[in-house]
Order: structure tokens, then C-alpha cells, then sequence
């Protein structure tokens, strides 16, 4: 009988209260989405394993909750955004003018270990910008990422920026498993292991390429190629066009955040926040994905976990954004039809209104109109 109470490994219940704080944070979120002209798209919750596993996702297939239709063919939930969005822009709206401007507020699922900020299924709210490859888009990115922080609730975070060309450039002449090696050893963050590679020592410098843009400059000293130059000047630019938005204080660089090189194809970001071991936001652009689907098509985007986003408010103390009924109304017997005509003229006003199920006493109605979370209490007798 126990089991009958319980929830799936890795899932959970959202109370009224939790319910209603992470519905007011994906509403000033999503507002903001459309504020800088992104439209919402929704996908289906499952996808053929196919359209998930293609490129980078194959590295996910392990990850994947799956299943078969009754044509025997396998389908697995969703385990984030991009793809099925990827497969949307290429099939559905293959005709749509340039820029396309998507947004996203849904569940993913991923079969991974349980614990803080790790969850089998959680919720993304996230953006892609399709179909413009310049610093403009991409600073766009990063502003609606931290903008989307800040109604969030959250002041104290910090974007870390990073440019996969940089590093990609200072390898590009080195065998494909030299350039394996040090990969996962930056993607590790595993500085023993980089320095004991017999390779050039502006390559182990990359994890410490970390701090505000004067990191950049130190960077310029050791990109002896153009690939990893023009990395950087894409940084710069991006890193200019965030101080109009004003959003710079916000962003420090880290040259040793490739997050994953067979995906991302310039800039990349994480967010952090004060308190919570892992990221709240992060993306990049990722030129090369939209290819796989037969439509090459430049794009850029990020994902906010919004569970993360409730953990970070916990650690900061932000107040939690309360919903509050107008009224209770509450009647002496034989006021039903009074209370049910009252309530309807309320709400026609625009006013949130509960009404008592059943006759009650005034004393009673007070105290059920404290409990139920109301302003006021109309009584009617």
C-alpha cells in the first residue's frame, strides 16, 4: 500500500504553494520572452528515438526514458528543447521568414542520478534564435538570459562566458585523440591531467583563462592562429554589446568552458547564483545542429531550470510571490443563490473569489477566510 503513495524515482509533487510560486516565476519569464519577440511553439513530450539521438544527442541515448508505438517503433521522451524544436523549424516552419524567434515552457526527462538540481523530470523555460550567425544575436542571448534571472526574482548570480573556438583553435593541428584528450580534460576541469599532456603550455593555460575582460587580453598573448583570434573578438564584441544592455556586471569569462565541443560552435554560457552548486541557465550557439535535419541553419539559445531557479530564491531569502484570493464569500443558510449571483458579478469585475461550499457560521467564515489565503471576507445573511 505504501507504493501507492509514493512518486517515481526522480520526480515530485508541487503543493499549491509550490505550485503557485513556480507558475508566477514562468509567467514573468515568459512575459519577458515576448517582450523581445519570441513566440511560444509546443512539442510533443515524446519523440522517435531517431530524432533524438542524432549528432550530439547520441550521447543521451543512455539518459533516455523509452518506449515502442504499436508499429514496434522506439519513442523516448523528450530530454530537452533543441532538438524537437530543430525538427519543428526545419519541417514546419521551413518557410517562415528569417529570424525565427521560438520560446519554451515545459518538462524534459533525463534517467540520471537523484540528487540537489538533478532530477529524472524537471522543467525548461528557454529561447532559440534561428537563422542570424553574428555578436548581435548572441548578445541578445545572454541579456534575455540574465534579464530572465532578474524577474526570476535573483540579483546575485553571474553569467561565466566562454568562446569553444578559442581552445579549438590553439588544437586545431593537433592529432583528433590529442584533441580528445585534452577536451575531456578541460570539460573535466582536471588541470593535473592537462598538464601531464605532452602539449604546448598555451593549451594548459586554458582553465585559468578566468575572470573579467582583462582575461581576454591575456588570452590575445597566446592565440597564435586566427580561428582562436577571432574567438576572442567575437567575445569582445559580445562582451560590448552587454554593457549597452546593461547587463555586463553580470558576466565573467572562463576560456576553460567548452560545455560540449561536438555541439557548441562559438560562444557558450552557464549561469550561477550564490548558495547553488550547479547552473541555473545555459547555452551558446550551435551552428551545426539544424544540418543533421537537412536544413543547415546558423542558431543560438539557452535553458533555464526552473526547479533551480526556486532553490536559488530559497538560498537568496527572495519572498515568494504569494497568490491571494480577493474574497471569500461565505453565507448563512438559505443565501445560496445570493452567494452564487454575488460571486459572479465579483469575478466579472475581475476579482478572484472562493465561495463556501456550505453554509457556515460568520466566526466560521472568518477563520476558513484567513485559511484559505483571502483579502477579505464578504458574508452574507
Amino acid at each position: 500500500m505504501t507504493g501507492l503513495l509514493e512518486t517515481p524515482y526522480g520526480t515530485q509533487d508541487f503543493l499549491p504553494k509550490e505550485a503557485a510560486a513556480k507558475r508566477a516565476i514562468e509567467q514573468k519569464i515568459f512575459a519577458l520572452f515576448a517582450s523581445f519577440g519570441y513566440e511560444e511553439v509546443v512539442t510533443p513530450t515524446m519523440e522517435y528515438l531517431e530524432t533524438l539521438t542524432t549528432s550530439n544527442g547520441r550521447a543521451q541515448e543512455p539518459h533516455l526514458f523509452k518506449m515502442f508505438d504499436r508499429n514496434n517503433r522506439t519513442l523516448a521522451l523528450r530530454h530537452e528543447m533543441t532538438t524537437p524544436i530543430a525538427r519543428l523549424a526545419v519541417s514546419r516552419l521551413k518557410d517562415s521568414p528569417m529570424p525565427l524567434k521560438l520560446s519554451y515552457n515545459t518538462n524534459v526527462f533525463r534517467f540520471r542520478t537523484n540528487q540537489p538540481g538533478r532530477q529524472c523530470e524537471f522543467y525548461q523555460a528557454g529561447v532559440e534564435l534561428l537563422g542570424i550567425s553574428n555578436a548581435f544575436a548572441d548578445a541578445e542571448i545572454i541579456a534575455l538570459a540574465a534579464q530572465a534571472l532578474n524577474v526570476a526574482g535573483l540579483e546575485d548570480f553571474k553569467i561565466c562566458l566562454g568562446q569553444v573556438e578559442f581552445a579549438g583553435g590553439l588544437m586545431e593541428n593537433l592529432s583528433p585523440d590529442v584533441q580528445a584528450e585534452i577536451k575531456s580534460a578541460i570539460e573535466r576541469h582536471d588541470i593535473v591531467a592537462l598538464k601531464n599532456l605532452p602539449v604546448d603550455d598555451s593549451l594548459k593555460k586554458i582553465p585559468t583563462l578566468q575572470g573579467d575582460k582583462e582575461i581576454l587580453s591575456e588570452a590575445q598573448a597566446i592565440a597564435d592562429n586566427d580561428r582562436s583570434r577571432r574567438a576572442l573578438d567575437n567575445l569582445t564584441e559580445i562582451y560590448r554589446l552587454l554593457e549597452i544592455y546593461g547587463v555586463a556586471d553580470k558576466i565573467t569569462f572562463d576560456l576553460g568552458l567548452i560545455r560540449d565541443f561536438e555541439y557548441y560552435t562559438g560562444m557558450v554560457f552557464e549561469a550561477y547564483s550564490h548558495g547553488v552548486g550547479y547552473s541555473l541557465a545555459g547555452g551558446g550557439r550551435y551552428d551545426n545542429m539544424l544540418k543533421d535535419f537537412g536544413a543547415a541553419c546558423s542558431a543560438t539559445g539557452f535553458a533555464l531550470g526552473i526547479e533551480r531557479i526556486l532553490d536559488a530564491r530559497k538560498f537568496q531569502d527572495v519572498a515568494e510571490d504569494l497568490s491571494v484570493k480577493d474574497f471569500y464569500l461565505s453565507y448563512a443558510a438559505g443565501h445560496e443563490d445570493a452567494a452564487i449571483k454575488k460571486a459572479a458579478e465579483l469575478r466579472a469585475a475581475g476579482k478572484v473569489v472562493e465561495v463556501s461550499l456550505i453554509p457556515q457560521t460568520k466566526a466560521d467564515a472568518e477563520k476558513f477566510c484567513a485559511e484559505k489565503n483571502c483579502s477579505e471576507l464578504i458574508y452574507l445573511a
